[in-house]
């Protein structure tokens, strides 16, 4: 049965969910606040590059536009390091040499957009909904020449991003529980550009970060040359954004932290003063959808800090397991919308809690000897036992198990790394047979207690 459908947020998660629903035959209006960026100047500096992962490509190919995107997309096989002292070292996301991508944020946004109306989605600009009557589906719109609209929507979809105005209006539902939690960091977007002949000036295939203990800079790769550069730091504090008011402060901070950056930064000094300096917000919901009239879906349901790649492909997830529960149920869309609920809302948490705990890794552990000489014995068990021992990071980027399941790996694994390097030298030491006997029963009683969770593809 057809149903018209109503999606705020014409952003990634909100373009695609449109494609997909479109596709089964649904009638599909998308209300978005901003200007059609495909003809309009949006403002800059606030754009982290994408990394799309395993679930995100998922998703493009359900859409049909996983070999356009291929096209614009460049493999990143691991974290290129910049320490302080001008040493540099890689380290390999994967022992199979897999990759996640640096892909535009706005080119992707443009190639869905493009896509959604080509399928008959009808796109309204410039449409700022600024509150929704959640229980007759009543959504009133500001419009440009201050005028006010009302629409009524059989169907609805908030994916309209952290401050949602679907999910702001849910909170005032009776027993809803929602909570926010800022960092105290901002982070600014800057800019290298590419050499004389439009070279990449430093290695195209890696994320860079130059991790310095409590803040860091990292890079990614894009298809003209450049690197979209963001710089994660406090707001306050000894060295943070309050303390770069001058150009002179901006070069001597520059000069002593990320000299190698600095000199392939011509524009440092306008990149910064002209970007906004941007926060980052984690937002929980108790409730993620209301009878069978609307639910959240995306960062409205599950904002979460860029420190893991997962923003994106775990709002891209969330359309493939609602597109796998209308083939499983029809019409039914109490049932899609609860189930719905049930699986995604523990991911959602889970993958929220993994990209804070990755930004401490990024900014700090991944210089220090112990962190390293881990993710070395890591990589070796999963070689040496693949049937036993994956990595939750590999979990997370190159697979479709739940969040929630590599979450509940993370202390089990600790536990048995731990156990390994207080046996002394790990790699010397499988050159003894005994001791190679000891790892493997050690990793088979790991591998028992994670058996019973779910391991199942999410998607």
């Amino acid at each position: 049965m057809k149903r018209d459908i109503t999606i705020l947020g014409a952003g990634l998660v909100g373009s695609l969910l449109a494609i997909i629903l479109r596709k089964r035959g649904h009638n599909v209006n998308l209300y978005e606040r901003r200007p059609d960026m495909r003809n309009a100047s949006i403002s800059a500096g606030k754009s982290i590059n994408l990394a799309t992962s395993a679930r995100g490509w998922k998703a493009l190919e359900l859409a049909g536009l996983k070999a356009e995107i291929d096209a614009i997309a460049i493999p990143m096989y691991g974290r290129y390091l910049h320490q302080q002292d001008g040493k540099t070292a890689f380290q390999p996301y994967s022992r199979h040499n897999e990759a996640i991508y640096s892909v535009s944020r706005g080119d992707l946004n443009k190639k869905l957009m493009t896509l959604a109306e080509n399928c008959g989605v009808s796109i309204h600009f410039e449409h700022k909904c600024s509150q929704v009557d959640v229980d007759t589906n009543t959504l009133h719109f500001e419009l440009p020449d201050q005028t006010q609209k009302t629409e009524k929507a059989d169907l609805l979809f908030g994916a309209d991003g952290a401050f949602s105005a679907l999910r702001e209006s849910y909170t005032h539902l009776n027993r809803v529980n929602c909570d926010q939690n800022y960092l105290e960091y901002g982070y600014k977007e800057l800019t290298i550009l590419p050499g004389k002949n439009g070279e990449w000036l430093m290695e195209k295939n890696a994320l860079h970060i130059w991790p310095r203990g409590k803040y860091m800079l990292i890079a990614l790769p894009n298809t003209d040359g450049t690197f979209t550069c963001t710089l994660f730091l406090p707001f306050e504090g000894p060295a943070s954004f309050e303390k770069l008011k001058t150009e002179q402060d901006v070069h001597e901070f520059f000069d002593r932290q990320f000299a190698d950056a600095k000199s392939l930064m011509p524009g440092l000094i306008e990149d910064f003063f002209t970007n906004p300096t941007a926060s980052l917000v984690t937002r929980h919901i108790s409730r993620w959808h209301y009878k069978d009239k609307s639910a959240l879906i995306g960062d409205a349901a599950h904002a979460i800090v860029p420190f893991y790649g997962q923003g994106m492909n775990a709002g891209f997830e969330d359309c493939t397991i609602l597109a796998g529960l209308m083939d499983k149920m029809g019409d039914d869309w109490t049932a899609i919308l609860n189930e719905y609920e049930i699986k995604r809302k523990p991911n959602g948490n889970a993958v929220a809690d993994l990209a804070l705990n990755n930004f401490i890794e990024m900014r700090d552990k991944v210089t220090e000897p112990k962190f390293l000489e881990r993710k070395k014995i890591e990589k070796e068990l999963g070689n040496r036992f693949p049937e036993l021992f994956v990595s939750v990071y590999e979990m997370v980027s190159f697979s479709h198990t739940p969040y929630d399941t590599a979450i509940s790996c993370i202390q089990a694994q600790d536990s048995l790394l731990e156990k390994i390097m207080g046996r002394g030298d790990f790699f010397a030491g499988l050159a003894n047979e005994e001791f190679s006997k000891e790892i493997k029963e050690w990793v088979k009683e790991y591998h028992s207690a994670v058996q019973q969770l779910d391991f199942g593809n999410e998607a």
